[in-house]
């Protein structure tokens, strides 16, 4: 859930086709079985979560990298990539029902992404870890440390749900119901408001949200992971004893 506190922030259509470098680009199946389809020239290649390849070409090379590290054994997030050469066509999707976008790189902002919105980019995309401070990391629903996206390239993020992308003008601000970020580039705080049970994760409904200052843009979820897990818990007969 997001709510405004002032102004309407610019809700852009987003454009899912295109080409970078030696790569053309496509997602089908908007909004909740997204599918990403990337054509590849000879030796042309793509960075990819492991797990993430629904089909390719047999003329795709695909290989393994491990990127190890402590901070990575800290933080839970993917230690490793898939590596996919040209020529030919790759597919990717989402570990489960959710959505695709493509966000163009020019190098000047960096990017913060979710935990768990990777899904792919260009060879000249740098993926690290970055501390949120314990504070936004107790509360945001995002943990400890976020991934910081930075180069110049072709990133794709996935999410749970369809992604709505919000920009929002200097001094505009944005409340997000935390369990719902995908990536963003504006600053934001965590902080406490009335909530009175109608926001959708355990910590927003302590009252505790993420509220965003432009100028940046924010990419939203409209589902949760969270509350998608207590309610497959909830669906589940209960076990009886023994």
């Amino acid at each position: 859930m997001a709510t405004t506190s002032q102004g309407h922030g610019s809700h852009a259509a987003i454009d899912t086709t295109g080409a970078f470098e030696g790569m053309q680009y496509r997602v089908d199946h908007r909004d909740s079985n997204s599918l990403l389809s990337i054509n590849l020239q000879p030796n042309y290649q793509v960075k990819g979560k492991p797990g993430s390849m629904v089909a390719m070409a047999g003329t795709v090379q695909i290989k393994g990298k491990l990127k190890f590290s402590f901070k990575k054994m800290m933080t839970g997030g993917d230690m490793s990539e898939s590596i996919f050469t040209g020529p030919g066509e790759v597919m990717l999707a989402p570990d489960i029902w959710g959505d695709i976008v493509p966000i163009k790189l020019d190098g000047s902002v960096p990017w913060s992404v979710g935990k768990d919105a990777f899904l792919a980019c260009s060879m000249d995309v740098v993926r690290s870890t970055k501390s949120q401070g314990f504070g936004k990391a107790l509360f945001s629903g995002e943990g400890l440390f976020v991934y910081q996206i930075t180069g110049q390239g072709i990133l794709f993020v996935q999410s749970i749900g369809a992604i709505i992308q919000k920009h929002l003008q200097p001094g505009e601000q944005w409340i997000v119901d935390n369990g719902h970020l995908v990536a963003w580039t504006a600053q934001y705080k965590v902080e406490r408001i009335q909530a009175g049970g109608f926001l959708s994760g355990a910590h927003t409904d302590e009252g505790l949200v993420c509220r965003f200052t432009g100028p940046g843009t924010i990419y939203i979820q409209t589902r949760n992971a969270e509350v998608l897990g207590q309610w497959i818990a909830e669906q589940m007969p209960a076990r009886s004893s023994a």
